[in-house]
This record gives C-alpha cells, sequence and structure tokens, in this order.
C-alpha cells in the first residue's frame, strides 16, 4: 500500500536529473585608465643652494672688478665699467631665483593614447626661470662688447652682433614657454641657433680680422678668449635642449649646469680680461670728454639765468 502511494507521488514530482548545461562565456572586464596626479618638477636643496652660491660669487666678482678699476685713471676704465656690470647684473638675477622672485610654472600636457578606452592625459608643471633670461638680455651684449673693443671692430659689426645676440637670447625665452612638442617650441629654438650662428660669423671673422691689425699679442690674446666663449655659449642651448627643451634632466641639474657655464663665462672671462688688459697696451681703450671729465663749462646746463645776462 505504502510503495503504491510512493509511485505515484514519484511521476507527480519527478526528481531532477543530470542534464548537460551551457558553459557561460566569461566576459572580460572593461579596462579603466586612471590618469595621474600632476606632476611638478621644481628645484629641490641642490638647486636652491647652488643658486645662492652663485649669487655671493658673482657679489665677489663685482668688488673684486670694482677695486680693480681703481688702479687705473677713469678714461681708461671702460673694460672694467662693462665687465663690473656684468657680473652685477647676474648676482641680482642669481638673488631674484633664489627667492623665488624669478621663477614661473610652465603647465605642460601630454596627451596619452589606449586602445579601446578615452585618451588620457599627463599634466606637468615645470620650473622656468625667466630671470636667467633677462640676466642674458642684458649681460651677453656687454660681454660682446667687451671682446668687439678688444678687436677694434667697428661699431656697425658690434651693434649686428648684439641684434644677433638679443634675438638669440629672446627666441630661446619664447621656446621655453613654447607647448610641449610643436613648431611653437622649437621653431623658435631653431631661430634662436640660427642667430647664433650670426653672433659666432661676426666675432670669427670680423673681429679676427681687426684684432690682426692691431698686432700679433692683441690677435693671439683675442682667438684665445673669443674661442672660450664661444665655446661657452655652444654649451647653454645644448643644455637648454635637455631641460627646458625634451625634460630629460631635473630642474637641479639644470641649474647647476647654467651656474657653472654662468660662473665661467662672466666671472673668469671677467678676471681673464682685466687682467690681461692690465699688461697688454694694444687692447688701451681710452675715453676723454664726458666720460672721464663730465660736462665742461660751456657745455654745461645753466639753471636760473638770463639769456644775454
Amino acid at each position: 500500500m505504502i510503495e503504491e502511494v510512493l509511485k505515484k507521488t514519484s511521476q507527480l514530482f519527478p526528481l531532477p536529473t543530470a542534464t548537460a548545461t551551457a558553459t557561460p562565456t566569461p566576459v572580460a572586464p572593461i579596462p579603466t585608465v586612471m590618469p595621474d596626479h600632476d606632476i611638478y618638477e621644481v628645484a629641490g636643496d641642490a638647486g636652491k643652494k647652488t643658486l645662492w652660491v652663485v649669487f655671493v660669487l658673482m657679489l665677489i666678482a663685482s668688488a673684486g672688478f670694482t677695486l680693480m678699476s681703481w688702479k687705473v685713471p677713469v678714461s681708461k676704465r671702460l673694460y672694467h665699467v662693462i665687465t663690473t656690470i656684468i657680473t652685477l647684473t647676474a648676482a641680482l638675477s642669481y638673488f631674484a631665483m633664489a627667492t623665488g622672485h624669478g621663477v614661473s610654472l610652465q603647465k605642460i600636457v601630454i596627451r596619452e593614447q589606449h586602445d579601446h578606452v578615452p585618451d588620457t592625459y599627463e599634466t606637468t608643471y615645470r620650473e622656468v626661470y625667466f630671470a636667467r633670461y633677462i640676466d642674458w638680455s642684458i649681460t651677453t651684449p656687454l660681454l660682446l662688447l667687451d671682446l668687439g673693443l678688444l678687436a677694434g671692430m667697428s661699431g656697425a659689426h658690434i651693434i649686428m652682433a648684439i641684434v644677433a645676440d638679443l634675438t638669440m637670447v629672446l627666441t630661446g625665452m619664447f621656446a621655453a614657454f613654447g607647448s610641449e612638442d610643436t613648431a611653437q617650441k622649437w621653431g623658435w629654438y631653431t631661430i634662436s641657433c640660427i642667430s647664433f650662428i650670426f653672433v659666432i660669423w661676426h666675432l670669427a671673422i670680423n673681429g679676427g680680422a681687426n684684432a690682426r691689425a692691431k698686432g700679433e699679442k692683441l690677435r693671439t690674446f683675442f682667438v684665445a678668449i673669443g674661442a672660450y666663449t664661444l665655446i661657452l655659449w655652444t654649451a647653454y642651448p645644448i643644455v637648454w635642449g635637455f631641460a627646458d627643451g625634451s625634460r630629460k634632466v631635473g630642474v637641479d641639474a639644470e641649474i647647476i649646469a647654467y651656474a657653472i657655464l654662468d660662473v665661467l663665462a662672466k666671472a673668469v672671462f671677467g678676471a681673464w680680461l682685466l687682467v690681461t688688459h692690465a699688461n697688454l697696451r694694444e687692447s688701451d681703450v681710452e675715453l676723454n670728454g664726458f666720460w672721464s671729465n663730465g660736462l665742461s663749462r660751456d657745455g654745461a646746463i645753466r639753471i636760473g639765468e638770463d639769456d644775454g645776462a
């Protein structure tokens, strides 16, 4: 009796049996790309200390050149005045950079492409020391003036060299603030390098020819100090290419590299020029008139006197 009831129940409610089921196809997770946080490339302790050290060195050089000028008549102090202005300007520039008043953050946005997901953008803020370009726009023309006077170059050639130099410096600054990996940035850099070639041409060709006419001793000295200057100046665009240009080196390395070049190109250059000039009569540049004596009585401006009195 009980068995018959169980049979009927099993027929009404059959037990589940194992059947083949389709294996679900795994679905790959949707990839996500999270952009990184903003990157800041700024000076560290090494860079900041270097700025202060060069500031002090330029002040010492300026004081030394001033003391050297007191040993010669006012009429023969032209080299001393120019060279002192060079190192004093550099000292002010390094003080501005060391105190944070000669620097700005350049925003650099880099686009990164990805497969199957939207592109992301990496934002970097790098310090650009614009005080350095202001410094160069004042000091490098004065350095060229020193060399032009030493060689006896004409005023026309000196002015053309200075114009090419200013073009080089200013376009270099435009390149530093240009957009990353664009014709704007590297176009300005190319113009700057071409301008530098004109500076080299004026010094090497015109300067060398004029120095040769002033005697063998002066020609030898001009070739030595001129080549020394041009070699150092050639290193500047190389440093720029690795620093502000491609950002292959950090801000500290950039500061240290430029600091070494500035000390060699300004303080050491000035000391070499003034010491040699003191023992090389062919290099004398003597200025009288207003430079040495001021306005004469006939040329003085009279205030409060009636005409014909």
